[in-house]
């Protein structure tokens, strides 16, 4: 985790080692009786530390692992001590580690204490150092309780989630049967209503085509109509003249 944090993460990383070697300096000032300013560092260290824990914590549950507090711990430690070996020579190399890297024992913080200061501040020996050694990796330990568990509550999940699906498969299944019914209920209702719809076309074919028919007869009727008024005009306009007519004569036959 700590390789994968160095590669991806590699702002966050270079903060935490240069927190890390600015706390060093100072804890070597002050043991070697200057004064030094141990909080600012400390505090930087920690804020780096916090955010590549969070950033840690965030790529396992991104790649489907737990965060287990054994996991993070491991981490941590890590983190804590590649930022404790600095930059020295002898440190192990970020985004290269084998195993996990455990805290510089006392032995190696004590070679950074100088040797032989004087009531005065005179150095009157040169300090002696010795150098850092890489940890030897660490067999792997069995799983612990809390792995087991963790294990134990994966397992329990996988098989609640594969009963889930099992049983959202179920339904979806039965909603398809009911889908493919509705469906060809669907098709058979849409051929008896396409035949209802061209039986009605004929119907009306037919219908227009008699009220076609019936329209010209209609049409017919009103011209003979007219035509048989206007010839009883005429007859009754004949009618008149000749009983004008009559009249007119037998005035004249009396006269």
């Amino acid at each position: 985790m700590a390789n994968q944090l160095y590669w991806r993460q590699r702002k966050p990383f270079e903060r935490l080692l240069a927190a890390g070697e600015q706390f060093r300096q100072a804890q070597m000032a002050q043991l070697g009786g200057r004064s030094a300013d141990l909080r600012a560092p400390l505090e930087a260290r920690r804020e780096a530390l916090g955010e590549l824990t969070g950033l840690a914590a965030e790529v396992l549950r991104n790649a489907g692992h737990p965060a287990s507090p054994d996991t993070m711990r491991r981490v941590t430690t890590t983190l804590e001590a590649l930022a404790t070996y600095g930059e020295q020579p002898d440190a192990p190399q970020p985004g290269r580690l084998t195993a996990d890297v455990d805290p510089p024992g006392f032995e190696a913080l004590a070679a950074l204490v100088p040797r032989g200061i004087d009531r005065v501040g005179h150095r009157q020996t040169p300090p002696r150092v010795i150098p850092f050694n890489h940890p030897k990796p660490q067999p792997r330990k069995r799983k612990t309780s809390d792995d087991k568990e963790e294990a134990k509550r994966q397992e329990a999940e996988r098989r609640a989630r594969e009963v889930e699906a099992r049983k959202e498969l179920r339904e979806a299944e039965l909603a398809l049967a009911d889908a493919k019914k509705t469906a060809a209920r669907a098709r058979a209702e849409m051929k008896t209503a396409a035949a209802r719809a061209k039986a009605a076309d004929k119907t009306k074919t037919a219908l227009e085509s008699r009220f076609e028919k019936l329209t010209a007869a209609a049409e017919a009727a009103r011209q003979d109509a007219r035509r048989v008024a206007s010839h009883a005009e005429e007859a009754a306009q004949a009618v008149d003249d000749a009983e004008r007519a009559v009249k007119i004569a037998r005035e004249k036959l009396k006269g």
